[in-house]
């Protein structure tokens, strides 16, 4: 048991989150830096070298310089054991960022410092603050001209309704800082000039706030400014409270630039100092504590082909309670069967080791042959549970897929059977249109794009998209439990009637006006926007 408690104390999980190009990756791959998982920084931007961010490991990824995929990324540093989720910035993959939300402790939410707040950061700021998770927010981009630093600060308040506590204070003039002041140890760090493009990690020197060389180093005007801005923060700004932070109610923020590393060090050991070890988890039997020597566990992400030519299916848990060792067997909840826990991986991005043990606050890759699904539970054979299931998103976008070789018609249903398990597209049936065919629905047009290419590179399967003029999904029920059928519904014709992959029947309809129609023509008619056992987001 002590070693156990030991083992949690060490975890910090958390995910980045961000709007896109606020410079999440890039922040990533440098805390992979400054932990020694790897030596020398690859430039996102920087296509003609042919170097990509570490964690985006999907080869569209690289082409495009976006995350589109939550990848997993695990080091050690500072005594502590490291478990990062880089998550897609994009909206069209805010399911995918979600269900990662739900496997992490904490969030850093990366700011851009001259466009603020953004509509993605607010979206995934919204789910963080229902979970109640911390949230340590980062100002990018400080080697750019921006906005000021208690105009962000004011933003931060005015936008999401949450209050800021500035960890570190930028020093300099708008775009050209030269080092942050640190408000817990009460110094600064001035910062060398960066000649190795942000590949490796950046020289400075420290000084105390009253050292004469300090004053030498930056202008007079400089140094007073700073002064009377760490005036006012510590007579107006709010007071640190450990018990808001835990509850997210205020954020822990800091200044720097991901890709010059311009402050992310201090970053780094201010959040391993401040962000909170593995927590317990909601289940039918109540909270589940970290330190409870019985294991479990639950699915939060399932991907195939991360090493194409291997053709691999892995399932990533999420360690909840108890210890982690290879080969035990465990109850997968929903099917009530018990399974041998075999090829246990971690990860640094597409490079991954076979481990014999991992603990609370562990993100573990399975070996999966198709037995699990997003939000199964795995726990102890003796104590049978379920944790909470996973909210979706109700899907906004359909298209008409279909193989354009009907001789890989196998290829073709294996691609979207898997694709779908993942969690990438939610996929329906047309009564009577069999399997050459398949509605797919997605929450962005984005995420047909990325289909389209994983089917061909992975599966060698081109397919045609037909785009189908539909918005709306809402699934079925009668009021008195007679199964719905497009013979008993008064307006299918409207819209499309399918089936999920559960064989629930869904419409499809084009606008809330035809849905309203329905409703009133059918008026013992039940309607869902998510499956009627899930929770929408």
């Amino acid at each position: 048991m002590e070693e156990l408690q030991d083992e949690i104390k060490k975890r910090r999980t958390f995910a980045i989150i961000s709007h896109p190009d606020a410079g999440k990756t890039t922040l990533t791959e440098k805390l992979l830096l400054y932990g020694g998982a790897i030596h020398l920084a690859g430039s996102i931007k920087s296509r003609k070298a042919q170097r990509h961010a570490v964690s985006d490991w999907m080869e569209i990824e690289k082409q495009r310089g976006i995350s589109v995929t939550s990848s997993v990324l695990q080091f050690d540093y500072g005594g502590c054991r490291i478990n990062i989720l880089d998550t897609p910035g994009h909206q069209d993959f805010s399911e995918d960022t979600y269900r990662t939300l739900m496997a992490v402790d904490s969030a850093v939410m990366v700011m851009d410092a001259a466009k603020g707040i953004e509509t993605q950061t607010k979206k995934l700021f919204k789910v963080c603050k229902q979970r109640n998770i911390p949230i340590f927010t980062f100002v990018n981009k400080l080697d750019r001209f921006g906005k000021a630093p208690l105009d962000l600060m004011d933003e931060i308040e005015n936008v999401l309704g949450i209050r800021a506590y500035p960890m570190n204070w930028p020093i300099g003039i708008d775009g050209r800082y030269c080092g942050v002041y640190n408000r817990i140890k009460n110094n600064v760090e001035l910062f060398a000039s960066d000649d190795s493009h942000g590949q490796k990690e950046r020289d400075s020197v420290v000084y105390s706030l009253d050292d004469e060389k300090l004053i030498e180093n930056i202008d007079t005007d400089i140094y007073e400014s700073l002064i009377d801005d760490i005036d006012l923060l510590n007579a107006a700004g709010e007071k640190w409270n450990d018990e808001k932070v835990a509850k997210g109610e205020l954020t822990p923020m800091f200044f720097g630039s991901a890709m010059t590393n311009f402050g992310v060090k201090n970053f780094l050991e201010e959040y391993l100092r401040l962000a909170p070890s593995p927590q317990p988890h909601e289940s039918t039997n109540g909270l589940i504590m970290p330190d409870d020597d019985k294991f479990s566990a639950f699915v939060f992400k399932i991907q195939a082909n991360m090493n194409p030519a291997h053709h691999d299916r892995l399932a990533f848990i999420r360690i909840c309670s108890g210890k982690f060792e290879r080969n035990m067997q465990v109850l997968q909840v929903r099917n009530d069967k018990v399974i041998k826990l075999s090829q246990p991986q971690q990860f640094l991005a597409q490079d991954r080791q076979i481990i014999d043990n991992a603990y609370p606050g562990d993100i573990v890759g399975l070996f999966d042959p198709g037995i699990f699904r997003i939000g199964d539970t795995i726990c102890d054979v003796k104590k049978k549970f379920r944790f909470a299931d996973f909210p979706v998103f109700p899907p906004e976008r359909f298209a008409r897929v279909e193989a354009k070789d009907t001789m890989k018609r196998k290829q073709f249903i294996k691609g979207i059977a898997q694709l779908t398990q993942e969690g990438a597209v939610q996929l329906f049936e047309q009564p009577g249109a069999g399997m050459e065919s398949y509605i797919v629905g997605t929450v962005g047009q984005l995420q047909f794009d990325v289909l389209e290419y994983r089917l061909k590179n992975e599966y060698n399967v081109d397919i045609n998209i037909t785009m189908q003029p539909f918005e709306v999904a809402r699934w079925l029920e009668l009021k008195n439990g007679m199964e719905v059928t497009p013979e008993s519904l008064r307006g299918a014709d409207r819209g499309m009637f399918v089936y999920d992959m559960k064989k629930q029947p869904v419409l499809l309809v084009s606008n809330e006006w035809a849905l309203g129609w329905i409703i009133d023509n059918n008026p013992d008619l039940l309607l869902h926007n998510v499956p009627p056992d899930k929770q929408e987001v």
